[in-house]
C-alpha cells in the first residue's frame, strides 16, 4: 500500500467537528434519531424542485462532456427516484435500533459482570461516483446508526449532491442536531486528503469502478469496505424451466444494465443450449442486447441468423455495465462453478434449475456474497433485503458481506463491572474460579 501525502488543514478541522458531532449523535435516544430522519424526509420533499433542477444541470453538462452511458444512467435523478429515496429514509426509521444491543451478558464471577454492547463505528468516509441518490441512503443509515459521515460524490454529480446535502442539513437543524454530522466534499484534492485522515475517519467505503476502488484501497491506511467489480453470472442448468430461464435472464441483464448486480456472463448447459439459446437471443434482441459467445454458441446461433462477436478471455473478466452479454456453454454444473470461481468477483451469481440437489451443490460451492436459485441477481440490494437502504456492497470474505446496511456500521465494546475485583485473586495456589454463567 502507498499513500499520497495530501493535507488540507481545514478538512482536518472539519473531520474533528464531524467526529464530535457523531459522538453527540451516538448518545441520543432512538426517538430523537428517528425524528431527525423524518425531518430529513420532509426537507428533501420540500426541496424537490431545487434538487431535480440541480440534477438536470448535472445531466446536461455530463452529456456535453460525453459521460459514459453507464455512469449517466446512475447520475440521472428523476422525480420517481427521488420519491423512492425519500421513502427509503422513512423505511430506515422503521428498523430496529442497532445501538445499545446487549450481545453477551455474562457473570464472570460473583459481582463481576461482562456485557458486550453494540455501538457506532464513529466516522465514515464514503466516496462514490455518479449516483446522487446514494448520498441520501448513506447519510440516512449513518444518522440512524449514530455515525458521522464525510461524503464525496463524483464531479459529474456535484450540484445534485450539494442540493441534497443542503436539504439534509435543513432537516437536522429542524430538530436541533449539528449538521456537521453529515459533511460533503466536492474536490479531488479533498478526496486525497480524506484518505489520509486515519486519526478521524474509521472506515472508508468506495463505490465506483474497479480502477477507482483499487486506487482507494492502495492509498489509505483506513480500513476499506467495498467491491472492485460486479462480474455476476447466471447459469442455466440442463434441468431448467426454459420460460423461467428466459424471463430471469432478460431481467438480470436489462432491467438496469449499469447496476453492479446485473449479469455480465451467461453460462448454459450444453444439453439445453439448442433449445434455450435461440429463444433467449430473440428475447434479448428486443432489448438491444449485444451478444458475444464462445465458439459453440457462435455456431449454434449462426444457424438461427445471429452473428456474434467471439467472446475472449478478457470478456469473462469484464464488467460491461451496459447492454452486452457474453455467453458460454458448459458440460456440467461443475463446469459452471469452476468458471464462476475463476472469473467471478464474489458479488452475486445465480442458477436456474428445477433440480434441488444441483441447486444446493451450486449454492454451497460458488464463492460469492450472494448465491441465488431461480431468481434474478437484481435482488442483491440492501433495500430489497429489507435493510431500508445500503451504504454499499462488500465482496470481501470477512463480514459484513454483500449489501451492507446498518448492521455493517456498528461495532461493539465490552463493559465489565465489578466490586473491587482484582486479577491476582484468580492466580496462584488458592485462585478463585470463574463462574462464566450466562445471564441471558
Amino acid at each position: 500500500m502507498t499513500t499520497i501525502p495530501v493535507s488540507i488543514p481545514d478538512l482536518t478541522f472539519q473531520a474533528q467537528e464531524t467526529r464530535e458531532a457523531a459522538r453527540d449523535l451516538a448518545e441520543l435516544p432512538t426517538e430523537t434519531r428517528n425524528q431527525a430522519l423524518e425531518a430529513i424526509a420532509q426537507a428533501l420533499a420540500a426541496a424537490a424542485p431545487e434538487i431535480l433542477a440541480a440534477n438536470a444541470e448535472d445531466c446536461r453538462r455530463a452529456e456535453q462532456e460525453g459521460l459514459a452511458k453507464a455512469l449517466y444512467g446512475r447520475l440521472k435523478l428523476d422525480a420517481v427516484k427521488l420519491e423512492g429515496a425519500i421513502a427509503g429514509v422513512r423505511d430506515v426509521a422503521k428498523l430496529a435500533d442497532p445501538l445499545g444491543s446487549v450481545q453477551i451478558h455474562r457473570e464472570l464471577d460473583d459481582g463481576l459482570i461482562l456485557k458486550r454492547i453494540t455501538c457506532p463505528l464513529g466516522v465514515l468516509g464514503v466516496i462514490f461516483e455518479s449516483r446522487p441518490d446514494a448520498l441520501v441512503q448513506i447519510a440516512t443509515l449513518a444518522i440512524r446508526s449514530g455515525n458521522g459521515v464525510i461524503l464525496k460524490g463524483g464531479r459529474e454529480a456535484v450540484r445534485s449532491c450539494e442540493a441534497l446535502t443542503c436539504a439534509i442539513h435543513a432537516g437536522l437543524q429542524q430538530v436541533g442536531l449539528n449538521p456537521a454530522v453529515v459533511r460533503l466534499l466536492t474536490t479531488r484534492q479533498e478526496t486525497l486528503a480524506l484518505l489520509n485522515l486515519d486519526s478521524y475517519v474509521d472506515l472508508i467505503i468506495p463505490r465506483g469502478s474497479n480502477v477507482f476502488v483499487r486506487f482507494v484501497q492502495q492509498n489509505t491506511r483506513i480500513p476499506v469496505l467495498g467491491h472492485a467489480d460486479g462480474i455476476c453470472h447466471l447459469y442455466i442448468d440442463q434441468a431448467a424451466d426454459v420460460q423461467k430461464a428466459i424471463a430471469l435472464t432478460v431481467d438480470a441483464k436489462t432491467s438496469y444494465p449499469s447496476a453492479c448486480n446485473t449479469i455480465e456472463t451467461l453460462l448454459v448447459h450444453r444439453a439445453i443450449a439448442p433449445h434455450v439459446l435461440p429463444q433467449l437471443a430473440d428475447a434479448l434482441q428486443t432489448h438491444a442486447v449485444e451478444l458475444r459467445g464462445d465458439a459453440a454458441t457462435q455456431a449454434l446461433l449462426s444457424r438461427h441468423g445471429y452473428t456474434l462477436q467471439q467472446a475472449t478471455e478478457e470478456d469473462w473478466k469484464t464488467e460491461y455495465s451496459d447492454l452486452i452479454l457474453s455467453i458460454k456453454q458448459v458440460d456440467s454444473v461443475e463446469g459452471a462453478i469452476a468458471h464462476i470461481n475463476t472469473y467471478g468477483s464474489r458479488h452475486t451469481d445465480g442458477i436456474i434449475t428445477e433440480d434441488d440437489a444441483t441447486a444446493l451443490a451450486f449454492m454451497n460451492r460458488v464463492d460469492a456474497a450472494g448465491v441465488f436459485h431461480n431468481c434474478s441477481t437484481r435482488f442483491a440490494d440492501g433495500f430489497r433485503y429489507g435493510f431500508g437502504a445500503e451504504v454499499g456492497i462488500s465482496t470481501q470474505k470477512m463480514p459484513p458481506r454483500g449489501p451492507v446496511g446498518m448492521e455493517g456500521l456498528v461495532t461493539y465494546k465490552y463493559w465489565v463491572t465489578g466490586d473491587d475485583h482484582i486479577s491476582a485473586s484468580y492466580t496462584g495456589p488458592n485462585a478463585r474460579s470463574f463462574t462464566h454463567r450466562d445471564l441471558g
